[in-house]
């Protein structure tokens, strides 16, 4: 889970580099080991979102030893999914809503940070996501987010009726000739039947109107 401290400086240092020109971006980046943990993933997603290419850097001395990874901050940087697009208009609603709350994204397994950069088919629906840390943010700005193209719930067919068929050729060539016991004077009487006429085969027959009755 993400630490309130952290949170709140991510996004602080959201907000102070999406002011940076994009020079002092890049002077910022050449000396990154300097900054915390937070301040570097705000630094790159500013990067990421203005599309700029860091200068490759000559190594003067022996590449330090890789630093040990923090679970804190792996968390807060665990890519979770905020919602799904249907169509370009909604991404862009989307895309409109987080950038308006200077919350950084990623659509579709191409991991774009804009509508315009998405390959994948939004017919078959584009996921959008974000970094756990700002979840709660990104939650509380989409909260008047109105999709236009959400596929519309599959609709449940009712089940056919079913026919009543002739016990001997099953036929459903059935005529009703007559309903029987149709007021029983007390329970002890016989429940209602009913007569019924084959007109395929001539059969007759007698049932209480349940399919599958006997002859």
């Amino acid at each position: 889970m993400a630490t309130p401290d952290a949170a709140t400086e991510w996004r602080r240092l959201s907000e102070l580099y999406g002011w940076m020109s994009d020079g002092e971006l890049l002077a910022l980046a050449s000396k990154d080991s300097e900054l915390t943990e937070v301040a570097q993933e705000a630094l790159a997603n500013e990067i990421a979102q203005r599309r700029l290419k860091l200068e490759p850097e000559v190594p003067s001395e022996p590449p330090s030893p890789p630093r040990e990874l923090n679970p804190v901050y792996d968390e807060d940087r665990r890519l979770v999914e905020i919602c799904t697009v249907w169509s370009v208009g909604d991404a862009l609603q989307v895309q409109q809503l987080l950038d308006r709350a200077g919350i950084p994204f990623f659509m579709g397994s191409e991991k774009a940070t804009g509508v315009d950069a998405v390959t994948s088919d939004f017919a078959k629906g584009v996921s959008v996501e974000i970094m756990n840390v700002g979840l709660a943010w990104a939650r509380q700005a989409l909260v008047n987010y109105q999709p236009a193209n959400d596929p519309e719930p599959k609709r449940v067919e009712e089940p056919d009726e079913i026919a009543i068929r002739c016990p001997k050729c099953h036929s459903t060539e059935i005529v009703f000739d007559t309903l029987i016991g149709e007021e029983p004077r007390a329970e002890k009487d016989s429940p209602q039947q009913f007569e019924w006429t084959c007109d395929a085969c001539g059969h007759r027959w007698k049932d209480d109107g349940i399919v599958g009755g006997k002859a």
